[in-house]
């Protein structure tokens, strides 16, 4: 294979920080390169250096692009053109070498070259929302200068390369993630690349349209001849789609081969929770008995959502509601939290040595108790035009003088899973510029920062990829360890729940019908409700 991009002894720093560290790579021409990495492991900064359409201030070694270029009209191609015949204008294409490290971001011949490279962004799907699909293409098209006459039928034609033909006149905003992605691949496919960057295309997305995605990006690969470079948390993506795979940790390249076998590598590092020291479990801090909560809906007609149902959660103690969807879960944790108000029955928190009843409002009643309930909904957001420490302390209302709210974000950010040296180095930055997986743990230091003593986490582990996921259980058992919280988990991920939480309950129609040790409850577990529990978490994730 003719080699294709050259990397040698790159590094690229940001205020001092080295976030890539001697880079050393050659990627063939028409091959598949899988990079598998942890959240700021490095990966996307990679792919940005690699489409080079952005300056790096603090940059040296080498990024090397080897290419063919036509010695007549200066068009872009494989290297393996050299020698041959230009398809625009016939004259032939010579050998070129052009350094992306070093080429200056305005020099023309850099334009030329990024014109051949396309790129898939994780969550950012860069479309005319309230165009069409094909509109859509067609707006790609004219932004390259080709809109010819024919352009509806190359619009049409890249629409049925990505399987969308379908969706040809649908609204672009009104089209599911998957449908969306598809679409970025067909406006980048404009370009008629050599080479695709996909940063993670399918992070947000449910397994069974990552898949579609994924065949998607890997058939465009083979039809426009392409290489390919993508990152992604999942092994599996890494060992089902590349021919060879990386391993990026903290800026450098930690193993490279064979995607198997990177893949268990960094499984092996990153996939076991560890064994967890002993946390000494207190007396009931949560009472309910004979909880029902009953509405109507003209659809469903009388909906016993809680029925009749009977528990205590114990101090430091995680527990768990389990059971498919409709089961009763989420209502049940809203009471708790006095989100919600029982038909009948009773829920008590404890504060200190005594008992609050939540069914009684009131600053001495209900409100004497949720000061200390802290609630992390599946769909959380931090505000997206403040720092991390400002989501720490000015927006949650904590009035405290800049150097005390640093030192107590800093100790929070560490309860929730970060490194002391990390907590600082996010502190001043936006949450766009966090993963996923940071941003999850800075919304739960969030929550933290007010210092409850019970914390409702509804479906914390949403869209997460295992290595992710591995992190938040290891923030929610580190945070219960640090600080002896009270968890009550709502949770479709049974794998999830057999590793964070001491009992659970399994609801059905509203009813508790085992509660008691996870693993024994978990085994109660029917096939139906094991399928059904995770169709429900596909459905919540679209």
């Amino acid at each position: 294979m003719t080699l294709f991009i050259e990397i040698k002894d790159l590094r690229v720093g940001f205020d001092g920080v080295d976030v890539l560290k001697n880079i050393n790579l050659e990627v063939k021409e028409g091959e598949i390169l899988g990079i598998l990495g942890k959240s700021s492991a490095g990966k996307s900064i990679l792919m940005h250096v690699l489409r080079g359409v952005e300056a790096f201030d603090d940059v040296t070694g080498s990024v090397i692009y080897h290419l063919s270029r036509c010695s007549n009209c200066g068009f872009i191609d494989r290297p393996s053109k050299v020698g041959l015949a230009c398809p625009r204008c016939n004259s032939h294409f010579e050998k070129l070498e052009a350094d992306f490290a070093k080429l200056p971001i305005h020099d023309p011949l850099r334009k030329d070259i990024t014109r051949r490279i396309a790129i898939m962004l994780q969550r950012t799907f860069a479309l005319y929302g309230d165009e069409r699909v094909i509109v859509n293409v067609m707006n790609a098209l004219q932004e390259i200068d080709e809109l010819g006459p024919n352009a509806i039928n190359v619009a049409a034609d890249l629409l049925d390369q990505v399987n969308l033909s379908n969706r040809m006149m649908h609204i672009a905003r009104e089209l599911s993630g998957g449908e969306k992605q598809r679409v970025v691949l067909a406006r980048q496919l404009v370009k008629n690349p050599i080479l695709l960057l996909a940063d993670e295309p399918t992070g947000t997305l449910d397994p069974k349209t990552a898949d579609i995605v994924h065949e998607t990006i890997l058939n465009a690969t083979k039809d426009f001849k392409m290489s390919l470079i993508i990152t992604s948390h999942w092994p599996k993506v890494i060992e089902e789609l590349s021919h060879r795979a990386l391993w990026l940790e903290e800026g450098k390249i930690l193993k490279i081969g064979d995607p198997h076998e990177v893949a268990a590598e960094f499984m092996k590092e990153v996939g076991e929770i560890g064994d967890q020291e002993k946390v000494d479990i207190g007396k009931p801090i949560i009472r309910a008995r004979d909880l029902k909560m009953t509405y109507f809906s003209l659809d469903r007609g009388i909906v016993r959502a809680v029925n009749d149902i009977s528990f205590d959660v114990n101090e430091s103690e995680i527990f768990g509601l389990i059971g498919v969807s409709g089961a009763g879960k989420t209502t049940s944790s809203k009471i708790i939290s006095g989100l919600l108000r029982p038909t009948s029955g009773s829920i008590e928190i404890r504060i200190g040595d005594e008992w609050v009843d939540m069914t009684q409002p009131g600053p001495d009643k209900k409100g004497r108790a949720t000061k200390y309930i802290g609630i992390l909904h599946q769909e959380y957001s931090l505000y997206p035009h403040r720092t991390v420490i400002d989501n720490l302390t000015e927006s949650i209302g904590l009035d405290l003088p800049y150097e005390l709210g640093e030192r107590k974000a800093i100790q929070t950010l560490m309860t929730a899973g970060f490194t002391e040296k990390k907590a600082k180095e996010i502190l001043t930055k936006m949450p766009d510029e966090l993963s996923e997986g940071e941003r999850h743990r800075v919304a739960m230091a969030q929550v933290l920062m007010k210092e409850p003593r019970i914390l409702v986490f509804d479906e914390p582990t949403g869209t997460m990829d295992p290595v992710t996921k591995i992190e938040v259980s290891k923030s929610i058992l580190h945070a219960r360890k640090e600080l002896g919280e009270t968890f009550v988990i709502v949770s479709h991920d049974m794998d999830f729940v057999a590793q964070v939480c001491d009992r659970a309950a399994l609801m059905r129609l509203g009813k508790i019908v085992d509660i008691g040790e996870t693993d024994a409850v978990l085994s109660k577990l029917s096939e139906k409700e094991r399928e059904e529990a995770l169709e429900g978490i596909v459905k919540e994730l679209k």
